[in-house]
């Protein structure tokens, strides 16, 4: 097995992991006949904190978890496998980030589901690939665009029964991390010219010696 295939198998284990959580917290909840919207974000009051770490396990119904389901494992198995070194700090941490900022800003209502997350994780790959300039991660930031590009529309209050504060925080909470995480995970490949430029502005030296070796002194 050569390396580009075992490190995409390996990016394939957390977010599979994940998956059969939400999906297992589902059938749990439809098995015993539950009802687990309590776990879900409640802003500004107590009972709602246990939601910071559960809502994104809670779905209203089998259809909302089918539509965060897709592309939570795709754009995790993205993140895993581009940005291995520095996946899970940036998982949890728009998983946590989103959450706790519906706590203070949302509306007074449950807020339950993935899609807070899933709006994280595109937001992040989407800038991520922008800010580092890399010709690989920029492609996978029009991929985002291309296949997600119409969540745009869900980061506002157009549907009263959807959480937009959960997609538009989620979606903040990811271009904050890719621009504290740009300096940090894969870099851009740079050529030869580059490394030349950077020698010579690292040296100013040299810079002198090319200045006066193309002076004459008998002139």
């Amino acid at each position: 097995m050569n390396e580009e295939r075992k490190r995409f198998f390996l990016s394939l284990f957390f977010p599979a992991i994940f998956l059969l959580i939400i999906w297992f917290v589902k059938i749990i909840e439809i098995s015993l006949n539950l009802d687990l919207a309590y776990l879900g974000i409640y802003p500004l009051k107590s009972k709602g904190l246990i939601g910071i770490l559960t809502a994104p396990l809670v779905h209203a119904d089998f259809s909302h978890l089918i539509a965060n389901s897709t592309p939570v494992f795709i754009l995790s198995v993205g993140l895993f496998y581009f940005y291995n070194k520095i996946a899970f700090p940036v998982f949890f941490l728009t998983y946590f980030i989103t959450n706790i900022w519906i706590w203070f800003g949302a509306r007074y209502a449950y807020h339950i589901g993935a899609s807070g997350l899933v709006y994280g994780l595109a937001s992040f790959l989407f800038f991520s690939g922008i800010f580092r300039n890399h010709i690989r991660l920029m492609a996978i930031s029009l991929l985002v665009v291309f296949l997600y590009g119409g969540m745009i529309w869900g980061i506002l209050p157009i549907q009263p029964k959807i959480s937009w504060e959960s997609h538009l925080m989620g979606a903040v909470a990811g271009l904050v991390l890719a621009v504290y995480y740009k300096g940090q995970g894969p870099k851009r490949k740079l050529y030869s010219w580059e490394i030349e430029e950077e020698t010579d502005d690292e040296n100013p030296e040299n810079e002198y010696w090319k200045i006066d070796s193309t002076n004459n002194p008998n002139d």
